[in-house]
């Protein structure tokens, strides 16, 4: 009984010495990656914006008196000249206003007259006795009233004939005409707006930013603006203004930038500007090194002392066309990997090439 224990024995040992023979033969090779070493760059946010060239200046011209509109004399595109005349209204009450009002002065005038020869005439006898003083005095109201009178008067005269001139709507500026919004015929109201005068002078390249892009900051004041159709004629201009006030219905901030005088284009010419944002610091990775940790990014870290990896979740300040930007998680030189990383467990060795 007993050499059959120990024959059992031994065949035992032998069956788990050919076991662990058959691990050490099945063990996998380390995952072979390709990696790339985490560099800190800067980065910049910018956009190309479509917008057009206006005037600096445009301003709404409009009547100043309600009337109908019996003659138009421009349309839109059309170049005029500071005091020119644009329409005119029909002007027969504003005629008679002042016919009544000049009849109404020389009324007046002549009143002023009689009441100035009376007073003269109540001086000389009052200096003489002939009339008393109380007659004197009433002689010099009736004067003083007068004058008041013919001074209302002027005043009335002067008011008729400016609504008279206002039946007349003239250009305040030199420009051309943008837009109009009456014809012959109709009846405007004043301060209805009638025309839309771009006055020559310095143009703007007008831009609506969506408002996203002020997420960093303000862009930078240095623009490049070219015409949608010939990229060639590009020039560097300067922002201007940027509206404080968001448009509510579009979302976008409207930006205008300066252009130089030697940016001839005609308004409302179609052009395309490049904004750009304050720069900064981050570690850009191409979209192939990106991972997921529980639905949040993460990426994967090759850890140099024994070559295995481990998942770290990161903070993205911003994807882009062909990359995206860490600005947290891990740090300048760390081995990230790019390729073979899809099979990948926590812990699990590595053999890693460059990219």
């Amino acid at each position: 009984m007993k050499p059959l224990r120990i024959l059992g024995i031994g065949l035992a040992c032998a069956h788990l010495a050919a076991c662990d023979d058959k691990t050490e033969a099945a063990s996998p090779p380390p995952q072979q990656v390709r990696v790339i070493p985490a560099t800190s760059a800067q980065y910049q946010r910018s956009a190309e914006i479509t917008g057009e060239v206006k005037a600096r200046i445009q301003t709404e011209l409009s009547f100043r008196v309600s009337g109908r509109v019996i003659e138009r004399q421009v349309d839109v595109g059309a170049h005029v000249r500071a005091g020119e005349v644009l329409a005119r209204l029909n002007d027969t009450e504003q005629q008679a206003d002042v016919w009544g009002a000049r009849a109404a002065l020389e009324s007046a005038r002549a009143v002023v007259q009689q009441k100035t020869l009376a007073f003269q005439r109540s001086r000389a006898l009052v200096q003489s006795q002939v009339i008393s003083q109380e007659t004197f005095d009433e002689a010099r109201k009736e004067l003083t009233r007068a004058e008041a009178s013919l001074d209302a008067a002027e005043a009335a005269l002067a008011t008729a004939e400016d609504a008279l001139s206002f039946t007349e709507l003239k250009a305040e500026a030199d420009g051309i005409i943008t837009a109009r919004s009456l014809e012959v015929g109709q009846v405007m109201s004043a301060a209805q707006p009638a025309f839309t005068l771009a006055h020559d002078g310095p143009r703007d390249a007008v831009f609506d930013v969506f408002e996203a892009f002020f997420l960093d900051g303000p862009p930078l004041a240095n623009v490049e603006v070219a015409p949608v159709g010939d990229r060639t004629l590009g020039v560097n201009a300067r922002i201007r203004e940027v509206s404080p006030v968001i448009d509510t219905k579009a979302g976008t901030i409207r930006v205008k930038v300066e252009l130089n005088a030697d940016a001839h284009w005609p308004l409302g010419t179609p052009v395309v500007g490049k904004l750009q944002s304050a720069p900064h610091e981050g570690i850009v990775l191409p979209y192939n090194a990106i991972a997921s940790a529980g639905g949040d990014p993460a990426v994967w870290l090759v850890k140099t002392e024994n070559g295995s990896v481990s998942l770290r979740k990161v903070s993205v300040d911003r994807y882009r066309k062909g990359d995206f930007v860490v600005t947290g998680g891990i740090a300048p030189n760390d081995l990230i990997v790019t390729e073979g990383g899809k099979f990948l467990k926590e812990g699990q060795t590595v053999a890693w090439g460059g990219q």
